[in-house]
């Protein structure tokens, strides 16, 4: 790689300088990035509620939740990668940068294929299974069978974004999603109207816009990667690293697995929801559905943040920083409570306004969601704090208790709120059951960060083992669930010699106790 390459290249060393600035100038961009998305989804959300009606945002809201129950192991297995990547950056070591990424796109590409193809074929049962209002079936089969035709597109495309923000740029996903957003707010009215020689294509055209306009960003974004000479990109000879390499396979799997199980319980969890929900009729999961548009800005700091703890943490500890552990997850915490806070507020004031644009003013439907958003959006509170937490133990591979704390938090508690007060709170004890998983999970989540295993590696008295070029070298004979209580770092083993020394020492004082003890007596 050339000298001009590497100057232009976009990373970032997270390891040095004050901590606040440098997770704003980080999660900024990561929080643009998502209001971006949100802000797109919002406005595509307004032409198909306004222009198609009701059951067609119904059948939104019930298609894009199958979409991401079914892309959840594959999302975790990116959120893997950027761990590694990230740690790999910090020890200043891009030829495990590249093969993480190269590993990375070459398990993920097939896979999300295959996903593809199940979820076009099983669309229909998926439906039936979930409940969804006859009126709103079929929109919502024409509707997720073209998300499930671009799903390949859309997952390389979330793949990338992470891996450059593993390697400190956060920047450069920024101005393609931007990208992305803009040909998709001029393609999305223009296909479901039908405007100029454009056909007339309703709901198909709302998925199909979406899905254009991230395959355009997605090979933009990669040419600028290559114009650049980021450490991401792979020459001709790299190329041999599409071929996954066992050993970061198999670190992707123990760290990815988990990940992704937390975001099928996540969103299991969601499915059972939504089935209670559209029992209260089509209104109702109108309502829901654009209430969770609201939501979904809500939770843009939280998001923004963890993404950003992790990256900073898993940067620190490649780097043998662990001091500075403590003071990212402070100010990750601080900031969340400001950016979270002062967004729940604005929405609490313009609720009805802002449903208005979704459902329209008239509709009978704004109630329901100002009542939704009044009795559960102050949750988002402690889901962020829980997300900063869970991102800072992330990224040392502790992932396991926080994949039994999620599925405590979904199952019994908000599902158990929600079955159990049903009967005494009716259509409440739906929206009250979020807060109440959201402040569980915080409190759990706070229980693992002050005593939880995720800090192993830091207190071992040996000297730290660089990772091999190779691949990430994992303990023999250690299943994926044991990751969760040792460290993402490899430690030396102390010298059999000093073992010896250390047992002779030991026996010595306490044969020395003994003879005091015996005197006195």
């Amino acid at each position: 790689m050339s000298n001009t390459a590497i100057s232009t290249d976009k990373r970032r060393d997270l390891t040095e300088g004050s901590i606040a600035k440098t997770m704003l100038l980080f999660a900024l961009p990561t929080l643009g990035s998502s209001a971006l998305q949100s802000l797109n989804g919002s406005i595509n959300a307004v032409w198909v509620g306004r222009s198609l009606g009701e059951e067609a945002l119904a059948a939104t809201a019930n298609g894009n939740i199958l979409m991401f129950i079914l892309i959840s192991f594959v999302f975790g297995f990116g959120m893997a990668s950027t761990i590694l990547i990230g740690q790999a950056m910090g020890r200043r070591d891009d030829a495990m940068v590249k093969k993480t990424v190269g590993t990375a796109l070459g398990s993920i590409i097939p896979i999300s294929i295959l996903v593809s193809a199940v979820g076009w074929i099983f669309a229909p049962t998926l439906l039936d299974l979930l409940g969804t209002p006859p009126s709103a079936a079929s929109l919502a089969l024409t509707y997720l069978r073209m998300i499930f035709i671009a799903m390949p597109v859309t997952l390389t495309f979330t793949l990338i974004m992470m891996a450059l923000r593993g390697t400190g740029d956060s920047t450069t996903p920024l101005w393609f999603i931007l990208i992305s957003v803009i040909i998709d707010l001029i393609l999305t009215p223009t296909l479901i109207l039908g405007l100029g020689p454009f056909p007339e294509w309703g709901i198909f055209g709302s998925a199909f816009a979406t899905a254009v306009a991230n395959t355009l960003a997605l090979i933009g974004m990669v040419v600028t990667m290559y114009l650049r000479g980021s450490v991401l990109t792979l020459s001709m000879l790299e190329l041999r690293f599409l071929r996954a390499d066992r050993e970061i396979l198999k670190s992707m799997f123990s760290k990815g697995l988990p990940m992704g199980l937390q975001m099928i319980v996540i969103s299991s969890a969601a499915l059972t929801m939504l089935s209670l929900i559209n029992r209260e009729g089509v209104q109702t999961t109108a309502a829901y559905s654009a209430t969770q548009q609201l939501w979904t800005y809500v939770q843009m700091p939280a998001m923004a943040l963890s993404a950003a703890a992790s990256a900073m943490v898993a940067q620190n500890i490649g780097a043998n920083q662990w001091h500075r552990i403590a003071g990212i997850t402070r100010w990750g915490l601080a900031f969340n409570l400001i950016l979270t806070g002062t967004l729940i507020g604005v929405l609490t004031i313009f609720d009805q306004t802002i449903l208005g644009f979704f459902l329209g003013s008239d509709s009978q439907a704004v109630p329901i969601g100002r009542h939704i958003q009044l009795m559960a959006t102050w949750g988002f509170i402690f889901f962020g704090i829980a997300q900063v937490l869970f991102g800072t133990m992330r990224a040392n591979g502790y992932v396991i208790w926080p994949l039994v704390v999620m599925a405590v938090s979904m199952y019994p508690v908000r599902l158990g709120f929600a079955f159990g007060l049903y009967p005494l709170l009716g259509e409440d004890a739906l929206w009250l059951s979020f807060p109440a998983g959201m402040v569980a999970t915080a409190v759990m989540g706070a229980g693992l960060y002050l005593h939880g295993g995720w800090r192993k590696g830091k207190i071992l008295p040996a000297e730290e083992a660089a990772q091999r070029t190779e691949g990430y070298r994992a303990h023999t004979g250690t299943s994926a669930s044991l990751r969760d209580i040792i460290p993402t770092t490899v430690w030396k083993r102390l010298p059999l010699r000093r073992i010896t020394r250390l047992h002779r020492r030991l026996h010595k004082r306490l044969h020395r106790r003994h003879m005091i003890k015996k005197n006195k007596r």
